[in-house]
This record gives C-alpha cells, sequence and structure tokens, in this order.
C-alpha cells in the first residue's frame, strides 16, 4: 500500500475476461458500474450485450441500444475506426473497444485508477495493470509537475504524448487521463453538475435531444473509504438485451 491508498479520493477498476467466442470488459468507479460482453466469430461480433447497473443520468440506458447498433457486425479489428463515441455513452464506448482489444487474452486483465482528492491544490493519480504500479503523475494546480518529461502540461494536452508511446502503454495511459478527468467530479458541487444542458454534446445523453429532459439519478459510491470494493456487485449477463443487471461476474 503507498500513500495515495491512504488519500481519500476517486477509484476506478476495469476488468477484461475472455473465452472461446466471447469477452467482456467491466468498469465500476464512484459514479458508473457498466459492462459490455462481444461475442464473436471468425473475428467479427455477432452480438453486443451491453448491462448499466449504476448510471448518472435518466437518459443513459438509451446508449445500450446505441451501442448494439454500433457495433453489431463489425469486426474487432474495426472497433477503433467505428468512431461514434459522442452518439454513445461514452463508457459503454470505452468498454466495447477495451474488449475488442483483448478478445484473445488468456488470462483477465485489470486496471486500477486512483487519483486523490486536491490538498492544497496537489493531486496524485496512479494506474495499476493486475496489481503492479504503471504510471503516475502529480498535479499542482491542474498541471503536471512530475513527471518532469510532462511538467507543464494539462490533462487536455497529454494527446500527442500518448501517441508517442508502445500501444500496451498507449491504452493505460488513455484509461488513466480520462479517469483523472472524471475525478474532478469528485470537487464540484453537484448543484454545478446536474443541468445536462450546460454540458457539451459529447456523449449519448449530452446530445440537445437528450440533454434538455435528461435528470441526475445514481448512487455515487465512496470507494476510498474501504467500505467496498470495486466490481463487488452482480451483473446479469444473461438478460443484458433491457440492460439490467442481476448476475455476478465471473470472479
Amino acid at each position: 500500500m503507498s500513500e495515495i491508498d491512504r488519500l481519500p479520493g476517486f477509484r476506478r477498476r476495469f476488468r477484461v475476461d475472455a473465452g472461446a467466442g466471447w469477452v467482456r470488459s467491466a468498469v465500476e468507479d464512484d459514479y458508473h458500474c457498466m459492462a459490455v460482453t462481444l461475442r464473436h466469430r471468425a473475428g467479427v461480433v455477432e452480438a453486443v450485450e451491453p448491462v448499466m447497473q449504476r448510471a448518472p443520468w435518466t437518459t443513459c440506458p438509451g446508449a445500450v441500444a446505441q451501442l448494439r447498433q454500433t457495433f453489431t457486425g463489425v469486426a474487432l479489428e474495426g472497433f477503433v475506426s467505428r468512431g461514434e463515441k459522442s452518439a454513445n455513452c461514452t463508457h459503454l464506448h470505452d468498454l466495447a473497444l477495451l474488449a475488442a482489444a483483448h478478445a484473445c487474452d488468456d488470462a483477465p486483465l485489470v486496471y486500477d485508477i486512483l487519483a486523490s482528492d486536491p490538498v492544497g491544490s496537489r493531486r496524485q493519480v496512479e494506474l495499476r495493470r493486475n496489481g503492479m504500479r504503471l504510471l503516475g503523475w502529480i498535479e499542482h494546480e491542474h498541471r503536471i509537475v512530475e513527471p518532469a518529461e510532462l511538467a507543464g502540461r494539462r490533462l487536455d494536452e497529454l494527446r500527442s504524448w500518448i501517441d508517442t508511446l508502445d500501444p500496451d502503454l498507449q491504452e493505460a495511459a488513455r484509461l488513466l487521463r480520462w479517469g483523472a478527468m472524471l475525478a474532478h467530479g469528485r470537487t464540484i458541487p453537484m448543484e454545478r453538475q446536474s443541468d445536462a444542458s450546460r454540458m457539451p454534446p459529447n456523449c449519448y445523453s449530452f446530445q440537445p435531444e437528450r440533454a434538455r429532459i435528461a435528470q441526475r439519478v445514481g448512487e455515487i459510491r465512496d470507494f476510498s473509504r474501504g467500505e467496498a470494493q470495486l466490481l463487488d456487485r452482480p451483473f446479469d449477463i444473461n438478460s443484458s438485451r433491457d440492460g439490467h443487471a442481476t448476475a455476478r461476474l465471473p470472479a
């Protein structure tokens, strides 16, 4: 256990499991708990099965059908180029891409993201892969100060650096960057983040036709308190047609 484990803050976990003809990715953090199963044959996805156990907006469940439309019939290797992220729930979309990238893995993959709450404008963020620390950044006043190669950059300025990394590290860096950005939600008063019509149209619920009716809902869990474990609740992988979840993911 390192210093960041003892600090209050945001926690996020991804888990990917694969078997013959299927792959499943799941994510949980303070605000979301979701999973996507892809069933594939000869490298082409025949079925997309998303579930949402926790989501922050009343409109989010509609994104289940949108994800199926986006990826059903698409080759696994074509998921990245398929695009359409802003038309989808960005979290389900990321899960689908993560699953496609690891469809042939022979062992489970777990990413853990930790982001401490700011203390005096200083914040630590860290990513672990299968329990081992892979990436870590320290920010001060929203700019990275460590490591030195990234000093002075904001999170939204990291794309060009990420593109220079080896492919497996690119995946990890993208997940850490996005997780660190989501973690800022812990410092924003709920009343300031509960009007979808003020949000940029960068996901399914924030498209104009839905943003005007979307209402903030959903349980918020603080995993840094040590009272619960990420992805500890059941998912129903057999009733994902309606987006509901009631049975446990494999350990």
